[in-house]
């Protein structure tokens, strides 16, 4: 035992130098025009990863166009004036047509007394007008140019806090990328629109309206926030998606994608140096624009309890969620080690008594964090009851549990656990380029300082059995909570 706790303080001791040391290496620049450039040269491999953070998510968004943050994502990678296209001066013609004649199908479709001679006529020269400029566009070619160049991992992604691009590529192509990226955000052209607008709420079909646990999210959140803007899912609503335009993607585009609002990391085979002259070459040449003003809403205190319930076919299921301060609380890894502890992994507390001891469910777990983290959100837990069992056998049984973590310490052992877990996290994600630039925007955008990523394991090592106690008392209490359950339809 004093030999093992040796060797733990020693890798420890190991790690933090090895963290200091890289943190040491990693340099910074922020151009004229806002956009900030976070670079860690790692030159074991010729490869380079890009991570781009737009700090813009479905948080942003107002009634009338919630969707808009993940739909522009989409848009985002129809291509340029230069890329995607086969004839752009004939095609933005064409374009600026197209949404003329939407706009005048949409009035007309909605007139108290619709007339459906010039509905029809207004659709066939829609359809015509956009025939023609899908002729023009060269499909997927953005994409298809960096498969060409070797690139690899191409990828975005939408939450209620953020969009971010991501994509690795040979270091050689280091201006490649410049080049290509830069013209993304300075001349994009979002072509193909409404066949895109098709596929976004297709996506919603099925991963919302299909699906019974798509449904209870979706209620849960409008029932959990009453004010912020967390309330709504990141898909939007259909509603909204079906009424979004290409202005409405424009506006939007040129509020929150201004190069203040950017920030890009940038790890693998690279000199930091002469990346940052090409990034005032490329990047420099985008208008600066103010920063967009912060979210306004914070979500008022919870009154009392509440429950919301979706009636669907498919098995039973309880979500329950608490009310927590944002990341940047100091309590914020106390939660992180209580969802560990409490309902994450075949040995937390929860999996233990519900599901091999008691077997009133069959699965069961704990998350944090949820549904973002850069304003205030939820502590979770869930549970599908086993057959022959109800969701309130599976309530008691986490009451039950919720009052032991409040009454009692955690153990030495379940904290030592959860450190231990945690620092091989942290470690095993340094060691991957893609995933250390997605750290580095991260923790510089939503915690303030990307420096923030390699002290996460002293903050770790902070976190008390007392601490967790203290957040459990505070938080975990009935007035806080909503419930939300999926009962099944009657057959």
């Amino acid at each position: 035992m004093f030999l093992l706790t040796g060797l733990l303080l020693l890798n420890a001791g190991v790690s933090a130098q090895t963290f200091e040391a890289i943190k040491s290496q990693v340099k910074e620049h922020t151009l004229a025009n806002g956009m900030k450039f976070i670079v860690l040269p790692r030159h074991e491999t010729p490869v380079i990863s890009f991570h781009t953070y737009a700090d813009v998510g479905s948080a942003n968004e107002s009634y009338g166009i919630t969707g808009i943050s993940h739909f522009l994502e989409h848009m985002a990678f129809k291509g340029t004036k230069q890329v995607g296209t086969s004839d752009y001066a004939r095609e933005s013609k064409l374009l600026d047509q197209l949404d003329h004649t939407y706009d005048q199908l949409v009035l007309a479709q909605n007139e108290v007394i619709p007339d459906s001679a010039k509905i029809n006529r207004l659709q066939t020269e829609f359809d015509k007008l956009n025939k023609e400029a899908h002729e023009l566009v060269v499909i997927d070619e953005y994409v298809d140019m960096i498969m060409e160049e070797g690139g690899r991992g191409i990828n975005a992604y939408t939450s209620n806090d953020a969009t971010q691009y991501i994509c690795s590529l040979p270091s050689n192509r280091l201006e490649f990328w410049m080049a290509l990226e830069s013209d993304r955000f300075m001349y994009p052209v979002f072509r193909e629109f409404f066949e895109e607008r098709n596929v976004v709420m297709e996506e919603r079909r099925l991963g919302v309206e299909t699906r019974p646990i798509g449904k209870l999210i979706e209620d849960f959140f409008a029932v959990a926030f009453k004010a912020h803007p967390y309330k709504h899912e990141v898909i939007g609503h259909m509603s909204d998606l079906m009424r979004i335009t290409r202005d409405d993607v424009q506006d939007y585009f040129t509020k929150y994608y201004g190069p203040s609002n950017l920030t890009s990391a940038i790890v693998g085979d690279v000199d930091a140096d002469a990346l940052f002259e090409m990034a005032d070459i490329y990047f420099g040449r985008i208008p600066s624009a103010p920063k967009p003003d912060p979210l306004r809403t914070i979500e008022p205190e919870q009154w009392g309890q509440r429950h919301v319930t979706v009636e669907a076919q498919s098995q039973p299921m309880v979500l329950i969620g608490y009310h927590r301060p944002n990341i940047n609380d100091p309590d914020d890894l106390n939660f992180d080690a209580m969802a560990n502890i409490f309902g994450q992994g075949r040995s937390s507390r929860i999996y233990k008594n519900l599901v091999k001891e008691k077997k009133v469910a069959i699965q069961v777990g704990s998350f944090n964090g949820w549904p973002g983290n850069k304003f205030p959100n939820m502590f979770a837990v869930y549970a599908f009851p086993a057959q022959g069992h109800t969701v309130e056998e599976c309530m008691a049984a986490i009451d039950a549990e919720i009052e032991i973590i409040k009454k009692e310490m955690v153990t030495e052992e379940e904290l030592t656990k959860y450190k231990r877990h945690t620092k091989k996290w942290l470690i095993d994600r340094m060691k991957s380029n893609s995933q250390m630039a997605a750290a580095l925007t991260f923790n510089e955008v939503i915690r303030g300082d990307w420096r923030k990523t390699f002290d996460s394991i002293k903050e770790v090592e902070k976190i008390t059995a007392e601490g967790i106690q203290a957040v459990a008392q505070r938080y975990l209490n009935v007035k806080n909570r909503t419930i939300g359950e999926i009962i099944p339809e009657a057959q």
